[in-house]
């Protein structure tokens, strides 16, 4: 039962570290914690504690799965947790915008500075783009990602939706077939 007591702690120190400005739905830090791991080893004073085996964490819609969770205290504060995985996965509703999806083999959050590394094959989807790299670092603070390399040819992906305005839309003939006669549709044309 203590040391029950003391994976509950730890994680929850993991998860109070986790950003809210990430703008995650509200209720989601007012729901329980849920904390899963094969093991626990560390301390909850100064130092690091750690998580491994099948790591999964949750409260309200975020879910962080990884191989190994690591918490690291500083003068009685989370200074810093890094994930490990093959990959590690997370995944929160983000408020007004739907589901928010990531992966990377390594995420670093640096609590005092609000920097979140993702490192090795990097891959964040959100509804509104999609970023891949082998490293993306995002400042929390000023909502700005950077990033460097990736998809095999040593170079950043991005994609961006566009925005569609009402009215604009591609026209369909009577069969629900794109017409080839507007551009950008599909179709044989004659």
């Amino acid at each position: 039962m203590k040391l029950h007591k003391r994976f509950i702690l730890i994680a929850g120190i993991l998860l109070l570290s986790v950003p809210g400005t990430l703008l995650a739905l509200k209720t989601d830090r007012q729901q329980p914690l849920e904390v899963n791991a094969d093991a626990t080893d560390g301390t909850l004073g100064d130092g690091t504690a750690t998580l491994t085996g099948n790591v999964e964490i949750r409260q309200g819609t975020l879910l962080i799965q990884s191989d190994i969770a690591q918490v690291e205290k500083v003068d009685g504060k989370v200074h810093r947790f890094e994930l490990n995985g093959a990959p590690v996965h997370l995944q929160q509703e983000i408020e007004e915008e739907g589901l928010v999806i990531a992966e990377a083999r390594k995420v670093e959050y640096m609590v005092a500075s609000g920097i979140v590394t993702l490192t090795g094959a990097a891959d964040v989807v959100h509804p509104q783009y999609h970023i891949s790299g082998e490293v993306l670092e995002y400042d929390m603070n000023l909502q700005h990602f950077k990033g460097s390399g990736g998809d095999g040819n040593g170079r950043i992906r991005i994609r961006l939706e566009p925005e569609v305005v009402p009215g604009n839309e591609p026209e369909a003939d009577e069969s629900g077939e794109e017409n080839p006669a507007v551009p950008g549709t599909s179709g044989e044309t004659g």
